[in-house]
């Protein structure tokens, strides 16, 4: 089961080994930033009732972007319960499946002979992986919906893993999805940095959106992948630009 720590009093981070999600409260409910993958649904549930809510208590699920270990879970929150779903306008698209923005079967094929490549392909498939069902109610985030939401997130914009990835500010915590991360099953290295090149839509805009990051006064990073990070944002997103070069 996810590992659920209390970042802040409202702001609580959900980790497991393949992808991270991050849940935001208040006195009237909950607000659930990226899903996991489909067959994470049990998890997440998990992660809500830990925090004495259950599934008609989330008032919408943020996303970071549609890739569908961040936005799986709630393919069924939507469909089941008709629990809103919002990400940044420019990612609606992606949400709906009118296009597909994620690393191709030939990029990892190339990887496979690599244990660490075979491991985490096997174990995302076995969670839904290959999913390929869309979100049809998505709908772009808007500053009047936001202000109404647990924790009223901020959204800001860093594209580059896909073209409209959106990270969140809320209760002074970045919620980086994988515009930042800290780790990830396939890569070597641990703390602060981007995924590997293969995973990313465009490389140039990732590096680009690190700067945005390192704009912030945040002192707490919850990234999709990896643990929490706890100091200044912008040292993390320093070190990640470093290390891609």
């Amino acid at each position: 089961m996810a590992a659920l720590t209390a970042i802040t009093d409202s702001v609580h981070f959900a980790q497991t080994d393949l992808v991270n999600w991050t849940l935001v409260t208040d006195g009237s409910g909950v607000v659930i930033i990226d899903a996991g993958f489909p067959g994470q649904r049990d998890e997440v549930l998990d992660s809500v009732r830990q925090l004495g809510f259950d599934v008609d208590d989330i008032h919408a699920i943020l996303l970071t972007h549609a890739h569908v270990d961040h936005f799986g879970s709630a393919i069924w929150f939507a469909k089941t319960h008709g629990t809103p779903v919002f990400c940044h306008a420019s990612e609606v698209g992606h949400a709906h499946r009118e296009y597909l923005e994620q690393v191709s079967p030939i990029a990892l094929a190339a990887k496979a002979w690599q244990p660490k490549y075979l491991k985490w392909s096997f174990d995302i498939t076995r969670v839904g992986a290959l999913t390929r069902d869309a979100i049809p109610t998505a709908h772009a985030l808007t500053e009047e919906v936001a202000a109404a939401l647990p924790g009223t997130p901020t959204a800001i914009p860093t594209p580059g893993h896909t073209g409209g990835h959106c990270s969140y500010v809320v209760d002074g915590v970045l919620v980086s999805g994988d515009a930042l991360v800290t780790g990830h099953p396939v890569s070597a290295h641990r703390g602060p940095q981007l995924l590997p090149g293969l995973f990313n839509h465009d490389q140039a805009a990732c590096v680009r959106s690190l700067s945005a990051l390192g704009m912030l006064d945040a002192e707490v990073l919850l990234p999709g992948h990896g643990p929490a990070w706890r100091g200044s944002v912008r040292d993390a997103a320093t070190q990640a630009a470093a290390a891609a070069r």
